[in-house]
């Protein structure tokens, strides 16, 4: 019996974090694009913007941070400029560890819920040089 109220305590703490976590990101989405004007593309588009992988590692502290993910149906590596989720990363300063880098492995990790891969596209660059 203690088992039981123990499995459904945990259970209860488990589901509350995570539809907290998706309601604070959501929060977040809608606050920051009434601030800033981003790039938005969707469905793959590109903005015909190339930059180097150079240029991108210029961009690796808090106050200045672009990563680079691979898209994983086209493949194809992006920009993206995150400064502004900075603070707000529910990770806290995880989210430095690949700055000015390739991303992708921690991005598509298990600890991101799936609307993140909806609001990356908010900060959208363009594409990493070939």
């Amino acid at each position: 019996m203690v088992l039981q109220d123990l499995s459904s305590q945990i259970a209860a703490v488990v589901t509350t974090t995570f539809l907290g976590g998706i309601a604070y990101l959501t929060f977040l989405r809608f606050n920051r694009i009434a601030e800033v004007e981003p790039i938005a593309v969707s469905g793959g588009e590109s903005s015909g913007r190339l930059i180097s992988r150079k240029e991108v590692g210029k961009h690796c502290v808090a106050d200045d941070l672009w990563i680079i993910l691979k898209n994983q149906q086209s493949n194809k590596l992006s920009v993206y400029d995150i400064t502004a989720y900075v603070e707000e990363h529910p990770g806290g300063q995880a989210i430095l560890n690949n700055a000015g880098k390739d991303s992708t492995k921690g991005f598509y990790g298990p600890q991101h819920p799936s609307r993140v891969f909806d609001m990356i596209e908010d900060f959208y660059l363009g594409d990493l040089q070939p």
